[in-house]
Formats: C-alpha cells, sequence, structure tokens
C-alpha cells in the first residue's frame, strides 16, 4: 500500500513542477526563515547526540537515532540548496563526542523522559518553523522544500507519541469540563 504521504507528496511537486515558474531572488524573510532553520536543526542533532549519551533505553536510541538522520538529511539539503543561492552558513556547535551512560552521575543524566519531552518540544519548535517558512515562502520550491520537512517531522512525532504514550512519559494538560456539560 502507498504512503499517503508520498502520494500527496507527488502530486504537489508534479503540478508545482509544471507551473514554469521564473526563477527570481529568494527575497531576505525565505533567507532568513532558511538560516533560523539550519541553526535550529543543527542545535538539535547536539541534543539527540547528549540523550544518546545518557540513554541505555533501546526505544529511546532507536528513536533518537531516527531523529538524527532526519536532522542530517534536513542540514544536507539545507547545505546544497544554501551553497547554490550564496547564502552563507551559519556557524554550528561540534558534534557530542560519545559517552558511556552509567558514567554520568544521576543528578546529572537526562531521564528517557526528559530525553523524549525535550524531543517533543523540539519536534514541535521544528513544526512551527516549517509552517511559518512555508507561509513566508514566494518561491514554490522553497515552499514544496518546508511541506517536505513539515511532513517528515509528522511522520516522527506519531513515533514519538506513541513511545511517550505506551511509557506514561506524555504530559497532558488538565481536562477541560465545561459547565453544565454532562457527566459520566
Amino acid at each position: 500500500m502507498p504512503n499517503p504521504f508520498e502520494t500527496v507528496w507527488n502530486v504537489l511537486k508534479t503540478s508545482i513542477d509544471n507551473t514554469n515558474e521564473p526563477k527570481s531572488p529568494l527575497h531576505v524573510i525565505e533567507v532568513g526563515d532558511i538560516w533560523k532553520y539550519l541553526t535550529l536543526v543543527e542545535e538539535f542533532i547536539r541534543y539527540e547526540e547528549i540523550g544518546l549519551n545518557t540513554t541505555s533505553d533501546d526505544e529511546v536510541m532507536e528513536l533518537l537515532n531516527d531523529v538524527i538522520k532526519t536532522c542530517k538529511s534536513h542540514v544536507k539539503r539545507l547545505n546544497e540548496f544554501m551553497k547554490k543561492e550564496g547564502i552563507p552558513l551559519p556557524d554550528v556547535v561540534s558534534a557530542k563526542p560519545n559517552s558511556n551512560p552509567e558514567a554520568i552521575p544521576l543528578g546529572v543524566k537526562l531521564s528517557d523522559d526528559e530525553i523524549t519531552n525535550g524531543i517533543a518540544f523540539k519536534l514541535v519548535t521544528c513544526l512551527k518553523t516549517c509552517a511559518k517558512g512555508q507561509a513566508d515562502a514566494i518561491r514554490n520550491d522553497v515552499g514544496m522544500m518546508w511541506i517536505q520537512f513539515y511532513s517528515e517531522w509528522v511522520m516522527l512525532g506519531t513515533t514519538l507519541k506513541t513511545l511517550m504514550r505506551k511509557r506514561g512519559w506524555i504530559k497532558v494538560p488538565p481536562y477541560y469540563y465545561p459547565p453544565g456539560a454532562p457527566t459520566q
């Protein structure tokens, strides 16, 4: 069975590719959104590396590796795009060295709950940044890039939410019961 996101993506890409849009220069907001997002994703990778150095849970490590893979894919595509467009690349923090999770003192070590909730927070930040970038985009190729990034985060978010719900780590606000609502 075909992936529904892939099908929608292919339809969108085909219709946009057929518009014969003239290639205009990027405007300042498009450049700012791209530059900011690249910096955000690079910093996200550092957080995930810290998580990998902290956890010994196989499912959390698998999730972290999936998120790192997605982030590195975005970084690669953005680096190529920015170089092609003449946009200077941001300075980023270098990769974290590997360490033994057992060697980290408990008062310093992130719990798996903290790691996954940190990923959730950063994932929401990436989703919002992609949505803003897409809304700000004038050029179709830039808009399509944002839609693709957004779709990849949605897929990862589903996996993350499933793991967090399974382990009881998801943070749920208090339920709202409007006055006069029937009680069960």
